[in-house]
């Protein structure tokens, strides 16, 4: 009753909204346009509906904005008679109204013979549209109705192509006879004749066609076939200039890698390009300073003298000098050579960026164990350290942290430095295939973090590593660690934490020294990485990562006879998680208010051995918290049906993290548009994390073929306020059912429940 209570004032709110006149203010003579009713006659009903959506994308203007039949943004527009007067109403006019759409606006007959065009665009040659203004209801509204009769729709029969013997119409037949462009049968399309066309000009792009483009083709359409067919025969112009119909290739490639653009509007290149030095791959470098190595550009750009020319390799070698970093803007010059055959010289202008550079950020964060808070990082960055475009940056950051369990807020204190150095090439006895948009890198890393919980312990971390990453494409990416070192030491251990441990010997993991010797290796495909209108997106991460186990058979470590370094046991373990993720939007002729359905499935497992019995702690898997199940507080979910709870000693609480070596999750979240940047989210999440063995200190915790019974469920509903560069989320949730105890009383009455059970989740970013 007390949620009803609450939501009374909206439900007034709306109610008085619906209850006000729209046309009150209205000229007079003047109607409320309502928006545009499509019937469209004589098809099956799937294919009427589809008509008649696409019709009605075109009728203009569009009415109103309406929520379940309430004008709210007109509403706004009508507190006021002028915008002129200052006060609240006038910035409620201002920000929230809309002004009406008047009858008078509407073009009834531009309408018609907009939508009778597409009828014809979409083989309906006989097609009719009729319009008409609808007064009948009540008020001072009008509706427009346009009535489409098709008719019988019109299928391609035949299609020819250029039958010439010349170079471009060889190519057309070989791509028509590779591709079914335009297919026998199917229905006709100008839209898909125009994308034909288009496709087309890309090929040829792609085989030294340079001065091609879709418009020399015309597709001659005959309807005069009979039995509602078309032939379609596809001729170049007559009137296309000669080049547009060669092919051409790749003479001489010149590069400019300190080009500066105000100083070439005062003059030209031609002292750099007579100082232009040539590579043993035909480069020529006009790099008189000797700043970068020729190396650079003969593993960055696509082209080779006397190369067909290629678009392909015309935007990626673009790219790849763009994606090098080390340059601001690079630009590609074609020109023709006024010599025998068909050749393109092609000049490469790149201007760097400043190589030397010291920087400062700040960043807001939150963290899977629930704490946030902000960080503070200064970085010194050399880009091109040793002259082939490498990449060397040198940091240090400290941030503070708070981190919330129940009633208690504890202090977190962050400090660290990091240096890396990034190659753009790979640097491996065996070849990695890397001529895609992107230049591959080796990385060099070494880094050190203190972790300083201040009433409990703090850790320090050493870590060093080595690798590649590549992408064939921006949608994929591999990374491959061949070594990746980490240590782990504990310090500064209070008494206070110490009774703890003497309490739950679980707490011991996460302070244990760790020793990691290991390989890991990642692949990420994400089709939202490319901007689209694709009704269903898609996101895959997998890794999979094993330590110690080449160090095991060197030195014969095994469970009975451990072998130490620096007196720290080495971990031995093998490790894998897959992350899939679903994004299906469910109102794609709208971009500006997608309606998105999320659906991501989560599974991790790591098995420890030999050396040492269990995973290193940080490397073990957790659930609940701002990005898992949000009904639940950060890492205190499982494992399986053990519920470790709170621990107190001298007044001190501490919930324990519960790790294990088996996680299973999946989560389901509706998003949509509120207003503005302001997104609403309905959501569930399940999951739980399970031992692979049988733990004696936390019964109950191991995996067996009941983990589906075991899994904790929560829900909730959220708010995210997307203001393009940053999102905020806030999120409320609730459990459904717990691990070790299915049924949930909900007794919202309860203060003591709601503290204990409404979670609340203030974090940055989308939780996936």
């Amino acid at each position: 009753m007390m949620n009803l209570y609450r939501l009374l004032p909206v439900l007034a709110l709306l109610f008085g909204l619906g209850a006000c006149n729209p046309t009150k203010h209205l000229p007079e003579g003047e109607r409320l346009y309502t928006g545009a009713k499509i019937e469209v006659n004589g098809l099956e009903k799937k294919q009427r509906k589809a008509l008649a959506t696409e019709l009605s994308e075109l009728a203009r203007p569009k009415p109103n904005t309406n929520v379940l039949g309430i004008r709210y943004k007109l509403y706004f527009w009508n507190l006021v008679d002028t915008p002129k007067k200052r006060g609240v109403k006038s910035w409620l006019k201002r920000k929230f109204g809309e002004p009406p759409v008047l009858a008078s606006e509407v073009k009834l007959e531009k309408n018609r013979e907009i939508m009778q065009s597409r009828l014809v665009n979409r083989g309906y040659f006989h097609g009719l549209v009729a319009a008409a203004a609808d007064t009948s209801g009540k008020g001072r509204y009008m509706k427009a109705v346009y009535t489409a009769t098709p008719g019988e729709q019109y299928f391609i029969r035949n299609v020819t192509y250029p039958d010439g013997t010349d170079s471009l119409s060889v190519n057309i037949q070989r791509i028509a006879k590779r591709r079914e462009l335009l297919k026998p049968g199917a229905p006709y399309s100008l839209d898909r004749i125009k994308a034909v066309r288009t496709r087309i000009d890309q090929i040829l792009k792609q085989r030294g066609f340079y001065y091609f483009n879709p418009e020399a083709l015309l597709v001659e359409v005959d309807s005069t076939v009979g039995d509602h067919k078309v032939d379609l025969n596809i001729v170049v112009k007559d009137d296309v200039t000669p080049r547009s119909l060669e092919q051409f290739r790749i003479r001489k490639i010149t590069v400019y890698p300190n080009f500066d653009l105000e100083e070439s509007l005062s003059g030209d290149t031609t002292g750099d390009q007579e100082q232009a030095t040539l590579t043993k791959e035909g480069y020529y470098i006009a790099d008189p300073q000797h700043h970068y190595r020729k190396v650079v550009f003969s593993k960055t750009l696509m082209f080779k003298p006397y190369d067909l020319y290629n678009r392909r390799d015309h935007n990626t070698s673009l790219n790849r000098m763009v994606n090098l970093g080390t340059f601001k803007f690079v630009k590609a010059e074609f020109t023709d050579v006024d010599t025998p055959g068909n050749f393109l010289d092609v000049d490469y202008y790149a201007t760097p960026q400043p190589r030397k550079t010291l920087g400062a950020q700040v960043l807001g964060l939150t963290r899977s164990n629930n704490s946030t808070g902000s960080e503070l990082s200064l970085s010194w960055r050399h880009r091109n350290f040793f002259g082939g475009a490498e990449q060397f940056s040198a940091s240090v950051y400290g941030g503070l942290e708070s981190q919330i369990y129940g009633q208690q807020n504890v202090t977190i204190l962050r400090y660290g430095s990091e240096l890396n150095l990034t190659l753009p090439r790979i640097l491996s006895p065996i070849p990695i295939n890397t001529r895609g948009e992107y230049v591959p890198q080796t990385r060099f890393t070494l880094g050190y973090e203190h972790y300083n919980r201040t009433d409990l312990y703090s850790l320090n971390t050493f870590k060093g590593q080595y690798g590649y990453s590549w992408k064939p494409e921006i949608r994929k990416e591999h990374q491959l660690t061949l070594i990746n070192i980490n240590v782990v030491d504990s310090s500064q251990i209070t008494d206070s934490f110490r009774r703890l441990l003497a309490i739950n010997p679980v707490l011991q993991r996460s302070i244990t020294r760790q020793l990691i010797i290991g390989s890991m290796y990642n692949y990420n495909y994400n089709t939202n990485a490319r901007s689209n209108r694709l009704r269903h997106n898609y996101f895959f991460n997998g890794n999979v990562e094993g330590a110690g186990n080449l160090l095991g058979l060197l030195t014969g470590a095994s469970a009975e006879n451990p072998v130490t370094i620096q007196n720290i046991p080495f971990s031995q373990y093998l490790r894998g998680e897959v992350d899939f993720r679903h994004y299906w939007r469910l109102n794609t002729s709208r971009p500006a208010n997608d309606i998105t359905l999320v659906s991501r499935l989560f599974a991790g497992a790591g098995y420890a051995y030999g050396n040492r019995p269990d995973l290193p702690f940080i490397k073990q898997f957790f659930s609940g918290g701002v990005n898992s199940i949000r009904a639940f507080r950060a890492r205190s979910v499982g494992p399986g049906t053990y519920e470790g709870g709170s621990y107190t000693a001298n007044g001190i609480t501490y919930l324990a993290d519960q790790p294990g070596d088996i996680r299973f999750e999946f989560n389901n979240e509706l998003r949509f548009p509120i207003y503005s940047f302001i997104k609403g989210a309905v959501f569930v999440d399940a999951g739980n994390v399970w031992s692979m063995r049988e733990d004696s200190t936390r019964p109950g915790a191991e995996f067996t073929s009941k983990f589906l019974s075991q899994l904790a469920v929560g829900a909730g509903v959220g708010l995210r306020f997307d203001i393009s560069f940053l999102v905020i989320r806030a999120d409320l949730s609730t459990p459904i059912r717990r691990p070790g105890n299915q049924s949930v009383d909900y007794t919202f009455g309860n203060p003591e429940y709601r503290r204990q059970n409404l979670i609340i989740n203030l974090a940055i970013g989308y939780p996936f």
